[in-house]
């Protein structure tokens, strides 16, 4: 009990440390707290005499990859868990507790990542016809301002929910977007999304008032109430299943297709990494596959001598 109280507390430590300092979302804390709660019940249920977490050697991570691999866990699953232990383990070693860290040398070869989807133009637009004929909606508006301001800035639907009023510079045209970890970015918007933000804006002022609510939230519900991330992602998917578009398609597009469209039209990766509020370029890099992908397709549509025009 002593050895399981031990683990316990080095955890609750790390998951501090990665909330307070790291400034690590909610989600991806309790993520980092279920992967290492799993490898500490593994420790006590397999090793009787000492299952310590302080004392784990390469036999110790050895048996429990085997553990995950007759489990049947994805190759991406077990790099996740992985990782998560050797970054814990790292705070072990920063804190003087530990001097090796025996997922130090463990490397996973991940599934290949299925490159993002992105809308096409005419996806673009249907999306768009969709709202503007849903005259019956009173947050029509909203919802026109909503897919505007996606397309035109690529930020995350949780993102999206934390946008204020103040922290819109509409004669600029630039949002101080809040994104993971708590950090900073401005992103601009363009004209479209401003004419929309302001066809919205008294919409929003009078079912506020209908309503005696008084925040500064740029999105809103039915009730004047800041809307939810969750539900952003309802009236997007309501968008897509009222238009012409197949159902195979999720609201994150919009920020593939965001950076898609940027990379295509010339942008330097950077600043797409950027704009996205991505931490490392690797992130951002995967739409240099798409972008090619879709070059190629382009490429043996319309070229005279291309291999399929040939056939």
């Amino acid at each position: 009990m002593d050895l399981i109280s031990a683990a316990d507390k080095n955890l609750n430590w790390f998951l501090k440390y990665l909330k307070n300092e790291r400034k690590y979302s909610d989600e991806t804390v309790s993520s980092y707290q279920r992967d290492i709660q799993a490898f500490i019940s593994f420790l006590n249920q397999t090793n009787q005499e000492d299952a310590s977490i302080l004392k784990v050697d390469a036999y110790d991570v050895e048996a429990y990859l085997t553990n995950l691999h007759d489990h049947e866990y994805s190759k991406n699953s077990v790099a996740q868990k992985v990782s998560a232990l050797r970054t814990f383990y790292n705070y072990l070693i920063k804190n003087d507790l530990v001097s090796v860290n025996p997922f130090e040398y463990v490397h996973l070869k991940t599934e290949n990542k299925k490159l993002p989807r992105f809308f096409y133009q005419s996806e673009m637009q249907a999306l768009f016809d969709s709202v503007e004929k849903d005259d019956e909606n009173p947050l029509s508006s909203r919802n026109l301002a909503l897919l505007e301001v996606f397309y035109a800035t690529g930020i995350r639907v949780s993102e999206c929910a934390g946008i204020t009023l103040d922290r819109i510079d509409f004669t600029n045209k630039m949002m101080l977007i809040f994104g993971k970890g708590n950090k900073q970015r401005y992103v601009p918007f363009g004209e479209h999304a401003k004419n929309a933000l302001n066809n919205y804006l008294p919409v929003r002022e009078k079912i506020m008032v209908d309503h005696n609510e008084d925040h500064q939230y740029l999105f809103i519900n039915h009730y004047g109430k800041p809307i939810s991330a969750r539900g952003i992602e309802y009236v997007l998917n309501d968008i897509i299943k009222k238009s012409s578009l197949s159902s195979d398609i999720h609201p994150h597009m919009l920020r593939h297709t965001f950076a898609t469209a940027m990379l295509n039209n010339g942008a330097d990766m950077r600043t797409v990494q950027e704009l996205l509020g991505h931490a490392s370029l690797s992130s951002t890099q995967i739409y240099t596959h798409v972008t090619k992908s879709h070059l190629m397709h382009d490429y043996n549509q319309f070229f005279p001598r291309s291999n399929k025009n040939q056939e």
